[in-house]
């Protein structure tokens, strides 16, 4: 089975997970006039980070932030999206 869950455990995990993807990822090439070729050694750094690409890290924002929120239920072939159901505190 595919696992579909990119986010983290928490969201600031996962935004720190950000940072530092897309800081190497920037300093990359930012740093190519400074230190040449040798700076794109930060790209794949940034790409582990991201757990491979800025778009999964963003779906994954997006299921960290949902998390708990949202219940997805299937029956019958279809799909419907609710919001969960909590109990009184």
């Amino acid at each position: 089975m595919i696992d579909t869950d990119f986010a983290d455990a928490t969201v600031p995990r996962h935004l720190v997970r950000g940072a530092l993807g897309f800081g190497f990822l920037t300093g990359a090439f930012a740093l190519l006039p400074v230190f040449g070729p040798a700076s794109l050694l930060l790209a794949p750094i940034g790409l582990v980070a991201l757990r491979g690409c800025p778009m999964c890290w963003a779906i994954g924002l997006v299921q960290a932030i949902s998390r708990g929120r949202l219940q997805r239920s299937c029956a019958g072939g279809s799909c419907r999206l609710t919001v969960a159901e909590h109990p009184a505190e």
